[in-house]
C-alpha cells in the first residue's frame, strides 16, 4: 500500500478503555458517508475488536492470491479477529505481530482508497512503532478522556508521534460528559479539561468532544452494530463534523 493519494491516519491513545476503537470505527463510517473510499486496519492485534464493534459476521475471502477485505458501512475492514477462532487470545511475540501487520498492507487488495485508518494498540509498544516505521507519511489522532491522568498518559503517544516526525491532526476527547435523556443536563462524569490540556501540551487542536453513551441500534435491524452511531443521532452528527474537519485538514494542504 504505497499509493501517494491515500491519506493514512493512525488513531492512538496512551491507555486502553478510552474509546479509541469507537472513535476509529465511527470516524471511518462518517468519512464513508461523505463519499470517501475508506479502509480500516484493526492494528490493535492483541485487543482486536473492530469486527464485533461494526457487527461484521463474515470473514475476508481470497481472490487471485489477494485477500479481499470485508466491507461494512462503506468501510473496507481488516482485522486479526478474522483469523482467530472463538475469541482465543493472541500469544505471539512482537516480530510475528509486525509481520501480520505488514501483510495487512502488502497482501490485501484494498482497491482505490482515499483514507486508510489504523486503530493502534494503546501505548507506545512494538506495533505502534512498526506502524510509524512502515508509514512515515501517516498522520495521527490522539484519543483521551477528560480525566487528567488519562490525558497525562496520552501525551506519551503524542510525544512518540512527534519524535517520529508524524503530524498530529489533533486530539479527540471521548466520554466528555453524560447528557440526561430526560432533561438534557450534562454531567461531567470523568471531570473536565483533559482533552484541551492534552491538545495544548502537544501544540495541536481539540478536534471533538463526544458524550458518554452507546448507539441506539436494535438487534433486528439489518445495519445493526454495537458501536456505530447512526448519522442522524447526536453522536453521529458529531462524527460527521469530525470527518468534515479531517477532510479539510488532509485535502486542503498546501
Amino acid at each position: 500500500m504505497t499509493d501517494p493519494d491515500v491519506h493514512f491516519i493512525a488513531v492512538a491513545s496512551g491507555k486502553g478503555g478510552v474509546g479509541k476503537s469507537t472513535v476509529t470505527v465511527n470516524l471511518a463510517a462518517a468519512l464513508a458517508r461523505q463519499g470517501k473510499k475508506v479502509g480500516l486496519i484493526d492494528g490493535d492485534i492483541y485487543g482486536f475488536s473492530v469486527p464485533d464493534m461494526m457487527g461484521i459476521e463474515e470473514g475476508p475471502v481470497v481472490v487471485d492470491g489477494s485477500i479481499v477485505p470485508v466491507e461494512r458501512f462503506g468501510v473496507k475492514v481488516m482485522s486479526m479477529g478474522f483469523f482467530i477462532r472463538e475469541n482465543n487470545p493472541v500469544v505471539w511475540r512482537g516480530p510475528m505481530l509486525g509481520k501480520m501487520l505488514h501483510q495487512f498492507f502488502s497482501d490485501v487488495n484494498w482497491g482505490k482508497l482515499d483514507y486508510l485508518l489504523l486503530d493502534l494498540p494503546p501505548g507506545t509498544g512494538d506495533i505502534a512503532l512498526d506502524v510509524h516505521q512502515m508509514l512515515p507519511q501517516s498522520k495521527e489522532i490522539i484519543v483521551t478522556t477528560p480525566h487528567a491522568t488519562a490525558a497525562f498518559v496520552a501525551a506519551r503517544a503524542g510525544a512518540m508521534a512527534i519524535q517520529t516526525n508524524h503530524e498530529i491532526l489533533g486530539v479527540v476527547e471521548n466520554m466528555a460528559y453524560y447528557e440526561c435523556s430526560h432533561c438534557g443536563e450534562k454531567d461531567y462524569v470523568f471531570g473536565r479539561g483533559g482533552g484541551g490540556q492534552l491538545a495544548e501540551t502537544l501544540h495541536t487542536n481539540l478536534l471533538a468532544q463526544f458524550p458518554l453513551g452507546a448507539p441506539d441500534n436494535h438487534i433486528s435491524e439489518p445495519d445493526f452494530s454495537p458501536s456505530v452511531y447512526k448519522s442522524e443521532s447526536t453522536s453521529g452528527k458529531l462524527y460527521n463534523e469530525l470527518a468534515a474537519s479531517i477532510i479539510t485538514k488532509c485535502e486542503n494542504e498546501v
